[in-house]
């Protein structure tokens, strides 16, 4: 497995480690409960340096990022980040990723772990462009400080005002007199915060001075246990889950960085336009279930007369809420709020009814 450059401090601190997406890294510390809240009332810190960093510069980067970008990266202004997805050949999704427009022709794309020698080969059989596609993905480190309380912690160790920063906007500032860190706020949480993109070699000292800066504001370190409790709450889609190869943008209520409007042509740019024009036939969706057992990936979705309509692709037992929650696919028909399902497990059906996403709604802080 691979490893990141806080791995030893993840041991250090007792972090229960798994492997993911090729990685050893912390599911938890204390428990994903404890550290779930912790993001969502105070603040919590991740190691996310699993992530894939690709920088595209040269006279055509724009032109290039417009073939293979979902979303309208001219749009982008320097120092504005913005999420998009890479659409195959035959209306799927490649993966999705975040853009960052870091010079006039230079940007950076931050993609999945699991996807990063996927993603490259993708970006590089669409290069016809005068364009330098460079994967830096294991020179860079990914720390997400997230939370009401990150603005806080993190005001203690940059000169950068970080409070001025829009959400999707970033700086390129000093952390702990370390320069040239891109300070994004940006996160996968849904309670505000920041990402920090850093060189492998700073990172631990970063780390430390942050949770021994946070420690009056309740700092806690979080594994992906609390990460993946934290985004379905929001109704985020997590590639692998929600979103695949085989999975419409448009299915899965990712219309609204579809720019299907923007003049440049982009891979199944018209099977969108199609679906758009004449809708799909099912839907994701959000949905609450009555009782106490949780709705695991892979179950069976079913109607009222227990006919199999769809499938469950996440599902937890909601921290904030205190009750199973989980994100699948159904028949468009059925996808109103509102709308009774049941949740087949191998024992018994559970009764859940379909909810508006988000699942919980954050104050802006």
């Amino acid at each position: 497995m691979k490893e990141t450059p806080l791995t030893q401090v993840h041991q250090n601190l007792g972090a229960r480690m798994m492997e993911f997406a090729g990685y050893n890294m912390p599911v938890s510390y204390t428990s994903i409960n404890e550290e779930h809240l912790a993001v969502r009332n105070d603040v919590g810190l991740f190691d996310v340096s699993h992530m894939g960093q690709f920088f595209i510069e040269g006279p055509e980067a724009l032109q290039l990022l417009q073939k293979v970008s979902s979303n309208d990266a001219s749009k982008l202004v320097v120092g504005q980040a913005q999420y998009a997805f890479f659409p195959n050949d035959k209306g799927g999704i490649v993966d999705d990723f975040i853009t960052y427009r870091i010079e006039e022709n230079k940007y950076m794309l931050v993609v999945n772990a699991a996807n990063i020698q996927k993603d490259y080969d993708w970006i590089k059989q669409a290069n016809d462009y005068n364009a330098q596609l460079t994967d830096l993905s294991d020179d860079y480190a990914l720390l997400a400080i997230q939370g009401p309380k990150a603005t806080e912690v993190l005001s203690k160790v940059t000169n950068t005002q970080v409070d001025q920063i829009p959400f999707y906007y970033f700086a390129i500032g000093d952390v702990c007199d370390i320069e040239d860190i891109i300070i994004s706020a940006t996160g996968y949480t849904g309670s505000g915060g920041y990402e920090l993109y850093l060189k492998n070699k700073d990172v631990v000292k970063i780390w430390d001075a942050l949770i021994k800066e946070g420690q009056e504001q309740n700092i806690k370190p979080c594994g992906l246990g609390a990460r993946d409790t934290l985004r379905l709450e929001m109704g985020y889609c997590l590639y692998g889950h929600e979103i695949n190869d085989q999975t419409s943008p448009i299915e899965a209520g990712l219309s609204w960085i579809t720019k299907t409007d923007k003049t440049e042509d982009f891979y199944s740019k018209k099977v969108f336009i199609d679906q758009k024009e004449n809708g799909v036939d099912k839907k994701l969706v959000g949905f609450k279930v009555h009782d106490k057992r949780i709705p695991r990936e892979g179950y069976e979705i079913v109607d009222i007369d227990e006919n199999v309509v769809g499938v469950v692709t996440s599902g937890t037992m909601s921290p904030s809420l205190n009750i199973p929650i989980g994100m699948g696919y159904v028949p468009k028909s059925m996808s109103k709020r509102g709308q009774d399902i049941g949740i087949k497990t191998r024992k018994k059906i559970l009764h859940a009814t379909i909810t508006k996403l988000p699942f919980v709604k954050i104050k802006p802080t």
